[in-house]
């Protein structure tokens, strides 16, 4: 490579002289290449040695910034022929047995016009991990440094962004490539991260200074709420290894919007800014207006599923077992010696066959005559031996099953725990009641199952988004009137459908982009909106519950306007057909710290609206200061009783 700096040195600086030389530089940058390429004749080699390759540059944007951070070089053949496109360059490479030629002259190209634009800001350039290794050895370590310069760019300012078409032959040496690399001031990428070829391994192993993720994780990202799981679960490894994160393929406002709101730092696609022959100045304009738009993204909700290894938080009876030739008087003396067994399990080397039932086998064994007639015998004449086997990893939905098993038996014998197929211990039936219940409960705090709206936790979580990015919004507490003396009356199937009517109705008048429908629980919800309209949304759900709501009362009642029915009190009364109230209060920017204190607003409001006739209030003349003890007390106690 010393050739082809003695060569770079000796030829003009200046920007026509240049031109004037860049055959100079290509013959010199082809004579090191593999004879194959230098001298095959094969189309791809004969563009290469013609000099007929040539970059467009695609837009990196900083998404906190909104400003352009970087550039990457996209390699391209000749217009308007087979050979333009990268993919077929590509598969041309590897047919003509010269891709290491392609990827290093591809280098070349990106460096050579990159120079000539004197752009700023970074370069980032597309190489696989073993033509990186065979360009290292080619240029040398130490002269790798000098050779980035040659072409007028800083070495600090170049990102070489490994690709993943072939899988990494030998890892130790490209490390001491990597090594290389970051010792002459350039920085490391690792491409497409997520596509099918990326591996943990090559992230760990090469702990680059950038990784792209692939725009699998990406398109439509506000509408997939796995994705969004899987970008915060990268996120994670990112922060392990001190990642910066660049998310391709962005062509929704909506998909960049949640990726800004998800902190990502960078971002590239079409939307930002599409290839073309120069560098660009700025971000596209609808990109533009997105990033500085401060209103938050309501990002797609996944409900709670339920948890793998439930059993794990559980206590596992550490019990003694039978075996299958185990008589009747030996597991009459067992229960004896263990008066707190519940049951015995009957284990066949490590793997439960049966399960005795204590106070069924005792019952038994006190007969008259039991021992002197089956005493001796095994005890799998007196065990189920269909008894319920539960693996430690199992789901809460394994758990259910066998409370809601015809065979009850599972119940009062409790289950046996296995791991990995062994015997492990034994399970009470109590304990299996309270960790399906519990789960349940924690489920839905995460997601309503009577309507799958996001749940308390989603719910606090959006508006502590909201809060800390400053902007502006709207938090509406919405509640029944009436509904206890309906859910009464009608029973609470009808009930449920009321509840459900007014999710559908929130859900439809509000913009998914911009405002958040959230179903604490029973007859109450929070609406949180950054849409301008709010009030007008707020009247519209509010009109039209009054509407459809009448439907779910019979013909007398809707003649009559209400129901009668029991009050709080026991006393029979008239009851008004059952109405919507919302109570809304409008959070500005530095007032609140905690949603917290948000939701205990908005509850007085709600109170509020409910003693109002006009089924919408927007609370005024309380702040984070003069919230006074009363209304916060009466506050508390309409969030602790919905």
């Amino acid at each position: 490579m010393s050739r082809w700096l003695g060569i770079v040195a000796s030829l003009p600086r200046d920007h026509n002289a240049m031109q004037n030389t860049q055959w100079s530089r290509l013959e010199a940058m082809m004579a090191l290449l593999s004879p194959a390429a230098r001298h095959g004749t094969g189309p791809l080699a004969r563009l290469m040695r013609e000099g007929r390759l040539h970059c467009v540059f695609q837009p990196l944007a900083d998404l906190r910034e909104g400003c352009i951070y970087a550039h990457e070089a996209l390699i391209r053949g000749p217009e308007d022929t087979p050979l333009h496109t990268p993919d077929v360059l590509l598969e041309m490479a590897r047919r003509e047995g010269i891709l290491q030629d392609f990827e290093l002259l591809c280098v070349f190209t990106a460096l050579a016009q990159w120079g000539q634009h004197e752009a700023p800001g970074r370069l980032f350039v597309n190489i696989s991990a073993d033509a990186l290794v065979h360009g290292v050895a080619l240029v040398g370590a130490e002269m790798l440094g000098e050779t980035v310069r040659s072409f007028g760019l800083s070495a600090r300012m170049l990102v070489l962004e490994i690709t993943e078409h072939e899988r990494v032959s030998d890892m130790p040496v490209l490390r001491q490539a990597i090594k290389a690399v970051h010792a002459c001031g350039a920085r490391v990428a690792l491409d497409d991260f997520g596509d099918g070829r990326s591996s943990l391994r090559l992230w760990s192993e090469v702990k680059p200074d950038f990784v792209k993720i692939d725009k699998y994780f990406i398109h439509d990202i506000s509408d997939h709420p796995e994705n969004l799981q899987m970008l915060q679960a990268i996120k994670g490894i990112a922060d392990v290894f001190g990642t910066k994160l660049i998310a391709e393929g962005i062509e929704t406002r909506d998909d960049l919007r949640a990726l800004r709101d998800l902190d990502i730092p960078y971002g590239q696609g079409w939307l930002l800014g599409r290839p073309a022959r120069t560098p660009r100045d700025a971000v596209d304009g609808p990109a533009l207006e997105v990033m500085q738009d401060r209103r938050v993204a309501v990002l797609p909700h996944l409900g709670q599923t339920a948890r793998p290894g439930i059993l794990r938080s559980l206590l596992v009876v550490q019990a003694p077992t039978a075996s299958p030739a185990t008589s009747n008087d030996a597991v009459g003396v067992i229960f004896h010696q263990h008066t707190d067994l519940h049951a015995l399990a009957v284990v066949d080397g490590t793997r439960p066959v049966a399960l005795i039932n204590r106070q069924q086998f005792m019952n038994h064994y006190a007969t008259l005559y039991f021992r002197e007639v089956h005493g001796r015998k095994s005890c799998l004449a007196f065990a189920n031996q269909a008894p319920r086997v539960v693996e430690l990893d199992c789901d809460v939905d394994q758990l259910v099953g066998i409370l809601t098993s015809q065979d009850q038996r599972y119940l009062s014998d409790g289950y046996i725990v296995t791991d990995n197929g062994r015997y492990l211990g034994l399970g009470t039936g109590d304990q299996l009641v309270r960790a399906v219940t519990e789960t349940r409960i924690e489920a839905a705090r995460h997601a309503n199952p009577l309507t799958f709206l996001p749940g308390n936790i989603p719910i606090s979580l959006h508006m502590q988004r909201l809060l800390e990015s400053g902007t502006e919004f709207v938090a509406c507490y919405a509640d029944l009137n009436n509904f206890k003396p309906f859910n009464d009356h009608y029973g609470y199937w009808r009930g449920d459908q009321m509840i459900r009517l007014v999710a559908r109705l929130a859900t439809a008048h509000c913009d998914a982009r911009r405002d958040f429908v959230g179903h604490v629980g029973g007859d109450d919800f929070m609406l949180i909106f950054q849409s301008s309209n709010w009030l007008q949304r707020c009247k519209n759900i509010v009109d039209e519950f009054a509407r459809e709501a009448l439907t779910l009362f019979d013909d007398g009642a809707r003649l009559a306007g209400g129901i009668h029915a029991e009050d709080r009190h026991g006393v029979q009364r008239f009851f008004p057909c059952t109405t919507l109230a919302i109570g809304a209060v409008r959070i500005t920017p530095g007032h609140f710290r905690h949603a917290e204190e948000v939701a205990n607003l908005a509850a007085v409001a709600k109170h509020e609206a409910k003693l109002a006739a006009t089924g919408v209030v927007l609370h005024g003349g309380f702040t984070e200061s003069s919230l006074g003890a009363v209304a916060a007390t009466r506050a508390l106690q309409d969030v602790l009783a919905a």
